[in-house]
């Protein structure tokens, strides 16, 4: 059984992809499995550190502006399109793949068109609740269509019926213990833990916030804090220098430029403060967190609003626009959950009815099943 995966761009499309490579690679060891991904991105890092081989083909986004250089764009991304189907086939004639499975990004679209027209049985994963513009074209070409959220259907034209999978969680953080993860985290059974972060990048929006919040709520009893502040959010530690709030060892205050143990912090925590990403979200929900949930505007048509409001609308979140977003707010809504322990569980069992913890298995039983029926 040789299998192709296509992703692109960002973690998530290539982190989910990577999640279901390795499921199958464990379940069906003699199985080849090849990347196709995208040069100078994220992907040529995380695959091979995964311990899949990938192929690299050259592509990039079309843009909605119609500037002079969006049209330049736009006309650069439609020739590199053709390249990239020429590439692709050449790809696929070489590897032979049973099954082609396309998780998103650029180079999506190209790759899993021409497989699709080389009759090679073909399916597609959509983690957001808004789908992209890639994949509601592809939807009406290949075979299977997978879905994080039911939300997205009814924006796409599938050529079968779709069936809604949820997002792979990892299984580190789908077996982590919470009792361990405090312990290592340093946090007492009566203390409250507060997880916040905007995305490996920061968002300055978020990191503002949280320095209010943190300004007003750290001499706060019992209550500790885990903030990531990202790439671009060196000046969190500064503000909080100039305001005299101590953090680091000995504080209530934990700083991090990126958390590398969420399966530690994400467990052991009692409230989240994030963006609303698909894997952001399937996680908080996997695990029944309460979350406070500020979705990025810039997004391509602003699917992480349709995310957060998946799970905000059924109350098993708390929904701040970034538009509305201040120091003062963010503060408030913190402070009344830390402190109405009975809301917090309300929105944590709203949180749970959401979640599908077995979408690793069932995604990989679509695939598998699409691949065999090829042999």
């Amino acid at each position: 059984m040789r299998i192709l995966f296509v992703a692109g761009g960002t973690g998530g499309h290539i982190n989910p992809a990577v999640a279901v490579a390795s499921e199958i690679k464990r379940l069906y060891p003699d199985c080849e499995i090849l990347f196709v991904g995208t040069e100078n991105h994220m992907e040529t890092k995380i695959v091979p550190a995964a311990g899949f081989p990938i192929k690299t083909v050259e592509m990039s986004g079309f843009s909605r502006k119609l500037t002079l250089r969006g049209i330049k764009n736009n006309i650069r991304t439609a020739c590199l399109a053709v390249k990239t189907s020429g590439d692709a086939k050449k790809i696929i004639k070489d590897f032979s793949p049973d099954a082609v499975v396309g998780f998103g990004g650029y180079v999506t679209g190209p790759v899993l068109r021409t497989a699709a027209k080389m009759k090679i049985p073909t399916c597609i994963h959509e983690q957001n609740a808004f789908p992209g513009v890639a994949n509601k074209t592809l939807a009406k070409m290949v075979d299977r269509v997978m879905l994080t959220s039911p939300e997205a259907e009814k924006y796409m034209k599938c050529k079968n019926p779709p069936v809604v999978t949820g997002l792979p969680v990892r299984r580190q953080i789908l077996q982590a213990d919470k009792d361990f993860a405090r312990a290592s985290l340093q946090v007492g059974p009566n203390e409250t833990l507060v997880l916040s972060m905007g995305g490996s990048l920061g968002a300055r929006e978020i990191n503002k916030a949280v320095i209010g919040m943190l300004s007003e709520l750290y001499r706060e009893k019992n209550v500790k804090f885990i903030h990531a502040a990202g790439q671009y959010g060196g000046f969190v530690w500064n503000e909080l220098q100039k305001k005299g709030i101590p953090f680091g060892n000995g504080t209530n205050i934990d700083l991090r430029e990126y958390i590398d143990d969420m399966d530690i912090c994400l467990s052991a925590c009692d409230l989240v403060i994030s963006r609303a990403g698909a894997s952001s979200i399937s996680e908080i929900s996997a695990l029944a967190k309460p979350s406070i949930l500020i979705p990025s505007p810039n997004v391509a048509e602003n699917h992480q609003l349709h995310n957060a409001d998946t799970l905000a609308s059924g109350g098993g979140a708390i929904l701040i626009e970034e538009k509305d977003l201040t120091p003062e707010l963010l503060t408030d809504t913190v402070k009344q959950l830390i402190n109405d322990p009975e809301r917090l569980r309300e929105i944590s069992a709203k949180a749970a009815e959401k979640a599908k913890t077995n979408a690793l298995s069932e995604i990989c039983r679509i695939v598998v099943s699409l691949a065999k029926s090829n042999n």
